[in-house]
């Protein structure tokens, strides 16, 4: 496998197409009291796209995020961007963290430093992770797949071999999102490379047996599947075109840094935890520089191709199917539907389930520290 070290290098001519883009954006004139009630809240995008073009500093950010050790390799006929951070402690556990939708490999920039060196970050250096971060085909900096057919179950093999590659024949696996759905493929398809899988959301296209031999769904089990039917109802419109008709959605937020902004600024306000400030979970210039990479790689229609692929092969279990890996699952209070933990249980090996006092579905980004200290705890037995 051919690995290369990459840095990031946005042309200046790529920066100015898009301050004048911005500056040529066409507004829409809101309805009092909308707010975000039917999408974006349009006078939170007028300062959004105004702090996009007037404030937000990306040669300074593109600078930071050159710092992190980042590589592309060739794997297949498919070039992944990752970042790989050795880990600094007496035996460092192998870790791959995937990352989701509408995010990238930044959700974990401030993770990273918490795993890879938990001592300098008030842990123990015996938790100590080698980190490896990929961006899924079709993300950022790693190329979009020129075919039909890469979608989580394949992602995980890349993944497989990815950290072959890299020489960990060994290692764990962590997501949430669709980063939950390649975790929970890989410790289905690869069990005995596993150590454990740890989640922060349980993938919405995780359905396990219920045959006349499985137990009958009980009172919490019916009120998860409830809760998911309304959230399909009233908030899932985005994932219905995605995985249905993406090409025409995304020819215009392609073209439309305010398009592309608003779809996915909507999506960050909706899932984190927050009392109606999203700054109060995620800063602007973090929001910025996440959208600004979907801007630049012009990856957004290829960033919907997971959920095309996803409803190909959903994560179903037949009768007897079970994912023998040990799993941790850490549950954030705004997080998108989440089901009982015996739900899970019906086909996971469920080791650790845990409760956490804050956070959201970008926990990553909002929670870092939370997130690291249980990644820790339940990988700590199985060192």
């Amino acid at each position: 496998m051919h690995i290369e070290p990459f840095n990031i290098a946005i042309a200046q001519d790529a920066l100015d197409d898009l301050h004048n883009r911005l500056r040529r954006t066409r507004r829409l004139i809101a309805i009092d009291g909308q707010g975000w009630s039917e999408g974006v809240d349009l006078e939170f995008l007028d300062r959004l796209l105004d702090h996009w073009l007037n404030h937000f500093d990306w040669p300074t950010r593109q600078a930071q995020l050159n710092r992190l050790p980042q590589y592309r390799a060739t794997v297949g006929e498919q070039q992944i961007h990752f970042i790989h951070q050795p880990g600094t402690g007496p035996a460092p556990m192998p870790l791959v963290l995937t990352h989701g939708w509408p995010g990238s490999f930044v959700e974990m920039e401030k993770l990273i430093p918490l795993l890879a060196d938990p001592a300098s970050h008030g842990g123990e250096a015996e938790d100590a992770f080698h980190v490896v971060v990929p961006s899924l085909p079709g993300y950022t900096f790693s190329p979009a797949p020129l075919h039909k057919g890469t979608g989580p179950f394949e992602v995980a093999g890349l993944w497989a071999e990815l950290m072959t590659g890299l020489g960990y024949p060994r290692f764990g696996a962590q997501g949430g999102d669709l980063g939950a759905g390649v975790s929970s493929w890989l410790g289905r398809r690869f069990a005995e490379r596993l150590t454990g899988i740890h989640l922060n959301y349980i993938p919405g296209s995780y359905r396990p047996s219920l045959g006349p031999d499985q137990p009958t769904v009980n009172a919490q089990e019916q009120a998860f599947l409830d809760r998911s039917a309304h959230f399909a109802e009233t908030q899932g419109a985005y994932a219905k075109v995605q995985g249905t008709k993406p090409q025409s959605l995304a020819v215009g937020l392609n073209d439309s840094p305010a398009g592309l902004a608003a779809w996915i600024v909507e999506k960050f306000q909706a899932w984190t935890d927050h009392d109606s400030n999203l700054e109060q979970a995620i800063e602007l210039d973090a929001l910025l520089t996440n959208i600004s990479l979907y801007w630049f790689t012009g990856c957004i229609g290829s960033s919907f191709r997971p959920y095309v692929e996803g409803r190909a092969r959903p994560l179903a279990f037949a009768a007897g199917e079970r994912v023998t890996v040990p799993m941790g699952v850490a549950l954030f209070p705004a997080e998108l539907p989440m089901p009982p933990r015996s739900w899970v249980e019906r086909s996971f090996n469920v080791q650790r389930w845990t409760s956490m006092p804050k956070g959201g579905h970008f926990a990553a980004m909002e929670q870092p520290q939370l997130l690291a200290e249980d990644i820790r705890a339940f990988f700590r037995p199985l060192r």
